[in-house]
C-alpha cells in the first residue's frame, strides 16, 4: 500500500467532482432538514455529511465507509468542527451496514458497491423512510466514449443522464432536482487528485515507492486528459421515495 502522505484525496474537498457552491445547493435540495436523520452510505471522509449537518439545527448523521484513512480523517473533522455528538462513522462495508431507515440518505460515487446504479437505488430504497429523500451521485456518459475511455470504464458501467433519471424513477422515485459537474469542476478533481501524489514526489523523491507512486498518477492522468475527460459526466439527483 501507497503511504498515507501520497494519498490522492490530501487535497480533495470531496471525493468527486463537486464546488463548494453547488455542494450547498444540493443540501438545499435535501429538505426539510431541521431534526432529520441523515445517512450517508460510502461517505469517505463525510465532508458532504458534516456540512449538511451543520446547515439543519438539530440534525444527525451517520456516515459508513470501509476506507480506514478516510474515516480517521473525517473522525477528526467531526471533532475540529464541535459536530461529536451530532455525528458519528462507523468503518465498515456499506453492502452490508444498514441502519435504521433515514429521513435522508446519500450515496456520492458508491454504486460500485451495489453492482451498479440499480442495485444502489435498490438498496438505498429499504433504507429511506416513505417519502425520505436520496442525493445519488453517479457517474454519467455526456458523449460517445473513445477507446481509451472504454479501457477505464466499461460502456455499460454508467447511462446517459435521461437514462439514468428513467431507471431512478422506474425504482420507485420521483425526480426532485437533477445537476451535473461542469468542466472546471471535473477538472478541479482530476487535478486535486493527482496533486496529492505529485507533492508527495516532490517532497520525497528517493522514497522506495517513489516509481510506483508516479506511475499511479502517470496513469491516472493519461486515461482522464487522453480518455474520459471529453466523455465523461457526473450527475446528482435528488430523489424522493415513493
Amino acid at each position: 500500500m501507497i503511504d498515507a502522505p501520497a494519498n490522492g484525496h490530501a487535497y480533495l474537498d470531496f471525493n468527486s467532482p463537486l464546488s463548494d457552491g453547488k455542494s450547498y445547493d444540493l443540501i438545499g435540495t435535501l429538505g426539510p432538514l431541521d431534526g432529520a436523520t441523515v445517512v450517508d452510505y460510502g461517505c469517505g471522509w463525510a465532508e458532504f455529511l458534516l456540512r449538511t449537518v451543520e446547515h439543519a439545527p438539530g440534525a444527525t448523521g451517520l456516515g459508513v465507509d470501509d476506507d480506514e484513512y478516510a474515516i480517521d480523517r473525517g473522525t477528526a473533522n467531526i471533532a475540529a468542527r464541535g459536530l461529536t455528538g451530532r455525528v458519528r462513522l462507523e468503518r465498515a462495508d456499506v453492502t452490508a451496514y444498514a441502519a435504521e431507515p433515514a429521513d435522508v440518505v446519500v450515496s456520492i460515487g458508491a454504486s460500485h458497491a451495489w453492482g451498479g446504479t440499480r442495485g444502489t437505488l435498490e438498496a438505498m430504497h429499504t433504507r429511506l423512510k416513505p417519502g425520505g429523500r436520496l442525493l445519488l451521485g453517479d457517474g454519467i456518459w455526456d458523449s460517445e466514449p473513445n477507446a481509451r475511455a472504454l479501457e477505464i470504464f466499461p460502456r455499460e458501467e454508467f447511462f446517459a443522464v435521461d437514462e439514468l433519471v428513467e431507471v431512478a424513477m422506474a425504482a420507485g422515485y420521483r425526480l426532485l432536482n437533477l445537476a451535473t459537474a461542469n468542466r472546471d469542476e471535473w477538472d478541479s478533481f482530476e487535478s486535486r487528485w493527482c496533486a496529492g501524489r505529485e507533492r508527495w514526489l516532490l517532497a520525497n523523491p528517493d522514497h522506495p515507492k517513489a516509481a510506483e507512486v508516479a506511475k499511479v498518477v502517470d496513469d491516472h492522468r493519461d486515461g482522464w486528459l487522453k480518455g474520459y475527460r471529453t466523455s465523461m459526466g457526473f450527475a446528482y439527483l435528488t430523489l424522493a421515495r415513493r
